[in-house]
């Protein structure tokens, strides 16, 4: 691993979890596994980024308004928050998106960080080349986010063993990852990892 890698933990907030308004089916289960993730790029000095759904109470993304979801991941409420087990490490940096009511804003790639910089402004200044991602949800923000990332130039290793998906049809999730593969995404599990420090 180098500086030049980072990880990206997507959208695990409690609305996307058990009892949320909209939770991905086991999503929760994710949360150990990223955090054996988490500790991995955080004791080697590597970045680790987490994004989150932000929305103003009305959107055209949610379906009181036109769009497909029920309201979910509302700014400033128990929803919108990380799921409390999940490790979010201080020198970590938080990216929000969804906060426009004119978007669905799947991408991270439209996420902006406290200083209202774009996703891929921070990547270049920290010189990021490749993002290695995992969370919620397989077939909407982690592949749009991915795609997004492969677009615009950066490598993308997905973290298959911490990623669930909503699957309004049964095989979206699967069908995603192999178009994110298909597009130059790479797969790994926590245990394929190099140097990999020792499991509990």
């Amino acid at each position: 691993m180098n500086k030049n890698q980072a990880l990206l933990v997507v959208d695990v907030q409690n609305d996307f979890c058990k009892a949320g308004a909209l939770a991905v089916p086991e999503g929760e289960k994710v949360v150990p596994v990223l955090n054996k993730y988490i500790d991995y790029f955080s004791g080697q000095g590597l970045s680790v980024f987490f994004s989150r759904d932000w929305h103003p109470k009305e959107t055209k993304h949610f379906k009181k308004y036109g769009g497909l979801w029920p309201a979910h991941c509302v700014q400033q409420t128990w929803g919108a928050e990380f799921h409390p087990d999940l490790k979010v490490p201080k020198e970590s940096l938080v990216v929000s998106k969804g906060m426009s009511p004119q978007k669905d804003a799947y991408s991270d790639f439209e996420a902006y960080d406290a200083k209202g910089r774009e996703f891929a402004k921070v990547l270049e200044e920290r010189g990021i080349k490749e993002l290695f991602v995992g969370g919620l949800a397989t077939d909407y923000c982690v592949k749009f986010s991915v795609l997004d990332a492969l677009r615009l130039g950066w490598g993308v290793t997905l973290l298959t063993d911490a990623m669930k998906g909503v699957n309004l049809k049964p095989d979206d999730s699967q069908r995603s990852i192999e178009e994110m593969v298909s597009r130059g995404a790479k797969k790994i599990s926590f245990l394929e990892l190099p140097q990999c420090p020792a499991t509990p």
